[in-house]
């Protein structure tokens, strides 16, 4: 649930707490036992009985040692009215924050810094999508939505302020007359706008090409930094594991992407306008919030499910590790919902990961069916560049009023900020929106292609920029989800992912009758012109979109005679319908796909603790690339003292590893040595893109592209040389002199962050809600894919989020931990109680029949029934 695109930075969302008052106050409250006692007035009851009004019968919440919710009730109702609550219990600051930013209102909470975010997100109209997909609802799934949100109301009911949560009190030091508003359905729906908007695949490369041709590069050096697919060296998820190389051949110069893309037409954004056009969207999507992660190539997941016919069991396994920013507390809630008896007034016996604000499992199992998450990542999103004349653009040589509309963004302690927002027929236009973003290049748009002026009599045009994307219009995704909850075959199971349009997903798929199987789904363009690649011109008529890919003819498998699929954002097939040119390039499918063919080669039975062993894998495919080169180099100084430790490393990236680390600092100073000099936004972050363009140019020797910026050298084997000798440089610098005592883990450290209070930059707030750092393995384009961004440093940018693996055999033999814990209160005892096992590769007991599940309850609390 990943493309490799320029990486975005965490942004802090409250910088408006600063000054020694509120210093000295915070101070003065983590201090005494006042403070504590505020602290915990948020924790939920968890034991006991409350009567709770508009339950229509009892539902027990149990809670096992990690406090984890499973829940049963007699009806669908009561049961997702349950849900809303215990989430509310649990998550009730978060769920209200998601819902700010997803309306486009963190200003109102935040104050005039968060204008900007606002309005952009007003531009693009994520609630008032939500609005018109609740409208298309069924009966049935608005019943659920409403049930599910009258729970969280009846929770805001018996509660306020600091009992809510502790970010409401340090958030009263600044807004003190800030009240949550009841929860409607409508919050729910729109945290899928934001999951679709973090998972929207290409749009930062189409950017990144249109920024690299206006630098200076030619077509064809623009290909070779983004590398197509290499069809023939690495697996395809419905194609199955790549050919076998013949003998001699080096698979690293193997369909390395040299060839320009189809869409030859990039001429208008090859210039200084429009780089200044697109440099300045790609700043703004930069500092927009990422609830789900950084936009790039480890945004991504693995997923993979494995035939009765070669498990130890005779039955299914089913796998599946999202890999998503880390946030405090972690994107994902476990729970169970659970009827006390299946019937027609109650369908759901379910368990799994969702997400809180969320009705229903989003990840998971029910009672016969298993199924996991990969984002597929397929182009969704395109940018049209448009001349804009005063309150018309023009299309197809005559000026097209443009459509607006006006949004008033409410500003704590401030005055409220009218935004007009501005459509073609497209998509809204995504530049120059409001006086908080920084201006435009201005001129002649003719100049954009250099081949026709504009309408005669016009105004003088400005360039600007518009968004064509999926997710702006109105789906089915909200009904979808109940849906594959309640599926019992692969039937029913696809005709729920059917539903599931935005955003677009890999699914893998397994049942108790022992069948496996793979299904893409998703509302995908069909494109009149060019393959999405760069943004094209938005004045005629001659591109955009023509429809929709037929879900019938997207990629699908049913018991694939391998016995396996592996999802892990690469390709799904060759000869399928177009879904993207901008795929994951492969390495870490085929890391599980080896690790998987060892087994089956071995003639051992896969068990579920293989499973669990795979999903930390720490092979660095980057690494195995290089050490043969290295190894054969006349070096001498600190890089031969480099080459020497790194001659008998097995390129595993495990915390304790001298050599990963060293690896690490080597790989980072090549990438800026050699393409530092690029646009800023432009430059390497590292990952499976960049493996792929070095491991390329490895076989190529003479390259241009073998120039170190800082030493001079040129040619692979001295630019090398030069990166071995400042990585030695840098990392005594960072770990001390001694290598035996260098450690991967020492550099490469996960901070949990809290996404609102965790960044205010003031120190006794942030003590209090975040956690860490904590030591990691792995690393970017790795199996266990702790992803670091290159041009910040060494720390964990992007993880696997939670990681699960379901036994059909037996549903409580099933295993899964989150990354940090059930609450998201500070101080609770479940608030990072699962960051060390997920840390050290370890998971719990997932229980789920009624019997497990009240065998593992420490904690039972009992809705009923109240006025």
């Amino acid at each position: 649930m990943g493309t490799d695109a320029p990486r975005t930075r965490r942004t802090g969302w409250a910088k408006f707490l600063v000054g020694a008052l509120v210093t000295v106050l915070v101070l003065g409250v983590a201090a005494v036992g006042f403070g504590w006692w505020t602290v915990h007035r948020s924790f939920p009851i968890e034991s006991g009985r409350i009567s709770v009004a508009g339950l229509d019968g009892s539902v027990t919440v149990y809670r096992d040692d990690a406090g984890i919710p499973q829940l049963v009730a007699e009806t669908d109702h009561d049961l997702l009215f349950a849900q809303g609550y215990v989430h509310a219990q649990d998550r009730f600051w978060e769920m209200d924050f998601r819902r700010h930013v997803t309306a486009g209102r963190v200003a109102e909470l935040f104050g005039e810094s968060q204008v900007a975010t606002d309005a952009f997100i007003r531009t693009l109209d994520w609630r008032g999508v939500a609005e018109q997909e609740f409208e298309m609802l069924d009966d049935q799934s608005r019943a659920l939505y409403e049930a599910y949100a009258d729970g969280v109301n009846a929770y805001l009911s018996e509660r306020s302020g600091v009992e809510l949560s502790l970010e409401y009190g340090v958030l009263a030091l600044q807004n003190p007359g800030y009240e949550p508003e009841r929860w409607t359905p409508v919050d729910s729906i729109a945290w899928l706008k934001a999951m679709a908007w973090d998972l929207r695949s290409n749009l930062g490369d189409e950017i990144d090409r249109a920024l690299l041709l206006a630098s200076g590069l030619t077509p064809d050096q623009v290909a070779q930094l983004h590398p197509a697919f290499p069809w023939s060296a690495k697996p395809t998820i419905v194609g199955g594991p790549a050919p076998a190389a013949p003998a001699g051949l080096d698979v690293r110069a193997v369909d390395g992407g040299s060839t320009p893309s189809e869409a030859g037409s990039v001429a208008p954004a090859a210039n200084e306008e429009t780089a200044g056009v697109l440099g300045d969207l790609a700043a703004r999507l930069d500092a927009l919030p990422q609830l789900l992660g950084p936009e790039g190539g480890d945004l991504g997941s693995n997923s993979w499910v494995v035939s009765g016919a070669l498990t130890d069991t005779g039955m299914p396994l089913l796998a599946n590790d999202p890999h998503l920013g880390p946030a405090m507390p972690s994107i994902w809630v476990q729970m169970g919902l659970h009827c006390a008896e299946l019937s027609p007034l109650c369908t759901f016996d379910v368990a799994g990961f969702g997400f809180s604000g969320l009705p229903g499992i989003i990840i998971g199992h029910n009672e016969r069916i298993a199924w996991g998450f990969t984002n597929l990542a397929p182009d969704v999103a395109d940018l049209y560049l448009e001349r804009v004349s005063e309150d018309s653009y023009e299309l197809d040589g005559e000026l097209v009023p443009l459509t607006t509309r006006e949004e008033v963004i409410e500003v704590a302690g401030g005055d409220p900020v009218t935004v007009t927002v501005r459509s073609t027929a497209r998509g809204p236009i995504v530049t120059d929106i409001g006086s908080d973003f920084a201006a435009v290049a201005e001129g002649n748009a003719s100049t954009a292609d250099g081949t026709e002026e504009p309408v005669e009599g016009a105004a003088e045009p400005k360039l600007e920029v518009s968004l064509q994307w999926t997710a702006l219009q109105p789906g089915r995704t909200p009904q979808a989800v109940f849906a594959m909850n309640r599926a019992e075959g692969w039937d029913e199971f696809r005709a729920a992912a059917e539903r599931f349009e935005v955003p677009s997903q890999n699914v893998v798929y397994a049942d108790v009758d022992g069948n496996i199987g793979y299904q893409a789904p998703g509302r995908i363009p069909v494109r009149s012109a060019g393959d999405g690649t760069v943004p094209l011109p938005g004045w005629t008529s001659e591109n955009g979109w023509t429809g929709t890919v037929p879900y019938d003819e997207l990629p699908s498998v049913l018991n694939p005679e391998r016995g396996y699929i592996v999802t892990a954002n690469n390709a799904v097939e060759e000869d399928g319908p177009m879904l993207t040119r901008d795929w994951d390039l492969g390495y870490r499918a085929e890391g599980i796909e080896r690790r998987l063919g060892d087994l089956i080669a071995a003639g051992e039975p896969i068990t579920a603790e293989d499973m669990s062993e795979i999903q930390f894998d720490t092979r660095d495919a980057n690494a195995e690339a290089f050490l043969p080169v290295i190894a054969e180099l006349e070096l001498d100084g600190d890089a031969e003292r480099g080459a020497r430790l790194l001659a008998d490393w097995d390129a595993s990236a495990d915390v304790d590893s001298a050599q990963a680390a060293y690896f690490a600092v080597f790989w980072r100073n090549l990438l800026d040595g050699m393409f530092g000099g690029l646009p800023e936004s432009t430059r390497p972050v590292g990952g499976d893109r960049w493996f792929s363009v070095l491991g390329t140019l490895l076989g190529q020797p003479e390259d241009a592209w073998w120039s170190d910026r800082a030493s001079g050298a040129t040619g692979r084997d001295a630019v090398l040389a030069a990166a071995l000798d400042a990585a030695w440089v840098e990392a005594s610098d960072l770990m001390g002199d001694d290598p035996g005592a260098w450690r991967w883990g020492s550099l490469h450290t996960l901070s949990l962050t809290n996404q609102t209070f965790g960044e205010s930059g003031i120190g006794p707030i942030e003590w209090l809600f975040n956690r860490g750092p904590y030591e990691a393995g792995g690393g970017s384009a790795i199996v266990n894919a702790n992803g670091w961004d290159a041009t910040l440093g060494y720390e964990v940018n992007w993880v696997p989020s939670m990681r699960m693996v379901v036994d059909l055999d037996d549903f409580d033999d099933s295993t899964w931990v989150n990354l940090t814990g059930a609450s998201g209160h500070a101080f609770h005892p479940h608030y990072d109680d699962q960051a060390e096992l997920w840390q050290a590769g370890e998971t719990r007991e997932w229980p789920f029949s009624t019997r497990a599940v009240r065998r593992a309850a420490t904690d039972a609390l009992v809705l009923q029934p109240g006025r």
